[in-house]
Order: C-alpha cells, then sequence, then structure tokens
C-alpha cells in the first residue's frame, strides 16, 4: 500500500525540502476552506481578509528572503543579544549616565521614555498583520516581526530603568508626554487610527511599507545618529543593532508586494493607493519631531531637520522604487 510522505504537499519541488519550507508551509486551515465551526470571528475574516481589496490567493508562494524559522530567528537574536548587554553593561561600569550632557538627558527624557508606547503599537499591529494574513507563512514573519517590536520596547525600558538610578525623576511623565505633549501627538494619532485600520492588506501596507519605514529611519538612524553628536554613542550603537531587524521588516515587505504583483496586476494600484492614503499623515507625523533635533548647543554640529527629513523621504522613495513605482507618494 502506498503511504503519503509526511510533507507530500512539497512533493512539487522535486527535491529535499528546506527546513524553512517544512516549518512554513500550509500551516492555516481557514484561508482555503473556512472555519471548521461557525463563530463570529469568521465574518470578520470574511471581510478583512478574503474581501480586502488587496488579492493574494497564492500567499504560500511568498518567500522571506531570510528563511526564517524558530531555530534561525533565536540565533539571530542571541547573537545580538549577546552585544547589546555588552554595551547596556558597559554602561554600568563605567558610570556613563554621569557624564551625559544636561541637555541632551532632557531630550532623552523627552523622546525615550515615550517611545515605548508607539512602539508597543507597532507590535500590536504586526501582531494584527499575522492574525489576519491569508498564507502561514506571511503569518511568521509578521509573528517575528512582533518579536523584534517586543524586543525594542523591552531594550528601551531597560535603558529607562538604567537612567533613573543617575537621574530619578527621568521619565516619569512617558506616559503623560504620550498622551499630551504636542510633541507625539500626530504619532499617538496616527498609530491609534492604524489600530483600528482591520483591513489586513491596507494595515499591512500602512504599517511596513509607510509608517515603519519612516519611524524607524527616524528614530533608529537618525536620532541614533544625534546621540552620538551629543555625547552619548552608545545609543547610538544599541539602535543600530535594534535596526538591523528594522531593515529585514523591509525585506519580507518587499517579498510579499513581489508575490501580490505576481498574482494580480489590480494589486499595484491598490497598493499605490494606501501608500498615497497613509504617506502625508506619517509625514506629519514625523516632522513633528524637528524640535528636538535642536537640543545641540554646538551649531556647528547640529543637524539641519529639513536635511534630515529629506534623507528620510529619500530612503523612502528608494524603498518603495523597489517594491512599486509610483510618481509621487503624496
Amino acid at each position: 500500500m502506498n503511504q503519503r510522505r509526511t510533507y507530500w504537499h512539497l512533493e512539487a519541488l522535486k527535491r529535499k525540502p528546506t527546513d524553512y519550507e517544512v516549518a512554513t508551509s500550509n500551516l492555516l486551515y481557514h484561508p482555503e476552506r473556512g472555519f471548521e465551526v461557525k463563530v463570529p470571528a469568521e465574518d470578520w475574516y470574511r471581510k478583512y481578509q478574503k474581501g480586502s481589496p488587496l488579492i493574494l490567493t497564492k500567499g504560500e508562494q511568498f518567500s522571506d528572503p531570510r528563511e526564517t524559522t524558530y531555530t534561525k530567528y533565536t540565533a539571530i537574536q542571541k547573537d545580538k543579544e549577546i552585544y547589546v548587554d555588552g554595551l547596556l553593561r558597559s554602561m554600568d561600569e563605567t558610570a556613563y549616565d554621569k557624564s551625559l550632557p544636561p541637555a541632551w538627558v532632557h531630550s532623552l527624557s523627552r523622546v525615550l521614555s515615550p517611545l515605548r508606547y508607539p512602539v508597543h503599537g507597532l507590535q500590536m499591529l504586526a501582531a494584527y498583520v499575522g492574525q489576519m494574513a491569508p498564507s502561514g507563512r506571511i503569518a511568521v514573519a509578521a509573528l517575528f516581526q512582533a518579536g523584534d517590536e517586543i524586543r525594542r520596547v523591552q531594550r528601551l525600558a531597560y535603558r529607562l530603568r538604567q537612567l533613573q538610578e543617575t537621574h530619578p525623576a527621568f521619565g516619569q511623565e512617558g506616559k503623560e508626554a504620550w498622551q499630551r505633549d504636542p510633541l507625539w501627538q500626530p504619532m499617538r494619532e496616527l498609530i491609534e487610527k492604524l489600530l483600528v485600520t482591520f483591513d489586513w492588506g491596507e494595515a499591512f501596507v500602512a504599517l511596513n511599507l509607510v509608517l515603519k519605514p519612516m519611524f524607524d529611519e527616524l528614530f533608529m538612524v537618525h536620532y541614533g545618529e544625534l546621540a552620538n553628536r551629543s555625547g552619548d554613542p552608545v545609543l547610538g550603537k544599541i539602535f543600530l543593532s535594534l535596526n538591523e531587524d528594522c531593515r529585514w521588516h523591509r525585506d519580507w515587505s518587499r517579498a510579499l508586494v513581489q508575490t501580490a504583483l505576481e498574482e494580480s496586476a489590480q494589486n499595484q494600484e491598490v497598493i499605490r493607493g494606501w501608500i498615497r492614503k497613509w504617506h502625508a499623515q506619517v509625514t506629519q507625523a514625523v516632522a513633528a519631531f524637528g524640535a528636538v533635533f535642536g537640543v545641540l548647543e554646538n551649531a556647528s554640529i547640529r543637524p539641519e531637520f529639513s536635511l534630515v527629513m529629506n534623507r528620510i523621504q529619500s530612503v523612502c522613495r528608494d524603498y518603495w522604487a523597489a517594491v512599486i513605482p509610483l510618481d509621487s507618494p503624496g
């Protein structure tokens, strides 16, 4: 009697499947067959997953360029965490925080402490994209992205506690700043709107193609560079490590868009429309942080925020051009 092999659904490969292919293929039952038991969530998935203008019935053809499995993910993150742990330990061992300029400590209090809240929002959004994804492979990539955002929140919280050892009142107004400080209100409004963007395709595009590229460039790259100029080079190194995660988020998102474009030409205009829809509000939210780039007393090393914004926009335009050509995002 002929028996099916354990991974019979991969036999078309005509070769031994990789660990990634085995661990991520055909994980979800409901996108193709529906829910076995009728529950209220079924209507939600019908409306916001199957009913999305983003047509993606062949999500299993998507492949994460990094081919991330749980084993590979933990190995990658282990090395990164060892590196960041060493940086944080060096701060404790050298009384690093006592040497930080007061103006920079004030900037950190206004930025570093509230930053936990939008990053937690990014984690929730990534988790939602994974939950609603029409393919197990997309769900897996989004799951690891959510894990990266939890890593980012944890490192921000740890750094906050370190600073409180030297400056006991540091960061105590973080929640109030997130809710009230004019600096943060455009970003808070944006995150809250995204949290009620239920169409999975729009949530993915708004998060991974529009918000995160600009958000990550602003904080992980340019605020990290500002830390270097402000006498806080270790924070800049920590942010560079966190930015490695963000770069992978862009890589897998680009691969997913390519899969969607190969399936349906209609997807091109749908994705373009969502980028245009969200671009202006994301730009406004990022532009609000120009105020924190004027903290350096030495004008010769103070970055012009207009140039920072130009660089952020240029990175995004280059990314979008690699993903899907746009005449103009605005």
